[in-house]
């Protein structure tokens, strides 16, 4: 299998002001970020508010983000659902498409007593698609869904054929690494704390996939250029203000603040779906005052 790699963005699902999907905006979107040199694209996952959009709408969502970008650069298609019927269509439907791969959180409506029990609900999920990569979305701070990954890796490697690796959001670092490790580097593990980017790549990380990327690739390009050099006192100064913009927006809302950043950039990917909140205008402007004062478009924006 294909080895992801690299800054991937995890991108917003653009909207109109009624609240309807907008597909046609993902060229410009697109266009953005293949100015600022990102490696690939993670489709309707959380930043992309995927768990928010009809089955429908998530399916025009990743046509039009897998037209825009034409084969440029990998595209993982994000099937997770709450509903495996509704996630064996997405499924098939990501399969007609072509990415690079999918990628899947788990239903978890319902607690999990086992990961023989995760594994056969991925294994379901994944039926209709045996020979298209595919990703676990560990997310437990959000879904709850907490098993040990390296746990996961070795009952995985046997039933789910088509594992690729794991989109690992979680800041425990020692188990990122462990699977990292695992069987000489077999799967690929793409991080997923912006926080903490750096000590994803200390550990060994292939990649990782965030929604800072969509806005500020330029400064995680940094970070990864200057750990290269292994020149670590740069890579940690840039690290640190990727965290002081990253606490900065999250006074704002977080997920709201940096949707509201792509405005602020020129590139509206327009309001959210409750629950969420769209950050309202007179909080953008402060917002952006704020981030001006502290020098974020000069180094986070600029290679």
């Amino acid at each position: 299998m294909e080895k992801i790699q690299g800054i991937i963005p995890a991108v917003f699902s653009p909207l109109k002001a009624d609240g309807s999907i907008y597909p046609v905006q993902t060229e410009k979107i697109v266009d953005f970020l293949l100015e600022d040199e990102v490696e690939g694209l993670y489709v309707c996952g959380s930043t992309g508010e995927g768990p928010l959009l009809s089955t429908a709408e998530r399916k025009k969502i990743a046509e039009a983000y897998i037209e825009a970008v034409g084969g440029e650069i990998p595209v993982i298609i994000q099937i997770g659902h709450e509903s495996t019927a509704e996630a064996q269509e997405l499924a098939r439907h990501a399969a007609d498409l072509n990415p690079t791969a999918v990628a899947a959180v788990p239903p978890s409506y319902f607690n999990y007593k086992s990961l023989d029990n995760l594994i056969a609900t991925l294994r379901e999920i994944t039926a209709p698609i045996p020979e298209l990569p595919f990703y676990y979305y560990h997310i437990p701070s959000i879904n709850g869904v907490d098993f040990a990954m390296s746990a996961f890796l070795k009952i995985a490697q046997k039933k789910l054929p088509n594992l690729a690796g794991i989109k690992f959001s979680s800041t425990v670092l020692y188990e990122f690494q462990e699977c990292i490790d695992y069987q000489g580097g077999a799967y690929t593990m793409l991080f997923g704390s912006d926080e903490m980017f750096l000590s994803g790549l200390v550990a060994g990380g292939n990649g990782a996939i965030g929604s800072t990327f969509n806005f500020a690739a330029p400064l995680y390009q940094k970070i990864r250029e200057a750990l290269k050099k292994g020149d670590l006192k740069h890579a940690r100064a840039y690290q640190s203000r990727a965290i002081s913009f990253i606490k900065l927006m999250k006074e704002y809302g977080g997920q709201p603040a940096f949707k509201g950043m792509m405005k602020i950039l020129g590139v509206d990917c327009g309001p959210h779906r409750l629950p969420l909140q769209t950050l309202k205008s007179e909080k953008l402007k402060e917002m952006e005052e704020k981030l001006q004062q502290i020098g974020f478009f000069e180094w986070g924006r600029n290679r």
